[in-house]
């Protein structure tokens, strides 16, 4: 990973989120990442959280995060508040969630654990 901010790493994933880019997302990972999300549990491990966001984006194929700022944190983090947007496949249902994402980085840029919290915490 390139040296950049924080916050360009958190961006760089949000955008390779937004193009459902699992082929790069994975990597950015490190082996014994965690994962935690109030919507849909814990994840330990890249194998793991890659084999869920497999999942995530089968259900909502046109799954959409807006992001509108970026914040650093303690810890080398980034938080942001968002908005998904999508379609469950299995239902056609239309969902928008909002929610605060942190996702904190090692020293080179590697995320080592996201956090999402649903929108009062």
């Amino acid at each position: 990973m390139n040296k950049q901010d924080p916050t360009q790493w958190a961006k760089n994933y949000v955008a390779l989120s937004n193009d459902h880019n699992l082929l790069h997302i994975k990597p950015l990972f490190t082996a014994d990442a965690t994962y935690h999300s109030a919507y849909f549990g814990e994840y330990k491990g890249s194998d793991a959280i890659h084999t869920m966001m497999v999942g995530f984006f089968n259900r909502f194929p046109d799954a959409h995060w807006e992001v509108t700022e970026y914040r650093e944190i303690e810890d080398n983090g980034v938080e942001f508040a968002f908005t998904m947007t999508g379609a469950d496949a299995s239902s056609g249902e239309r969902v928008q969630r909002r929610g605060l994402e942190r996702i904190y980085f090692t020293s080179n840029g590697l995320i080592r654990h996201i956090a999402v919290c649903k929108p009062d915490g």
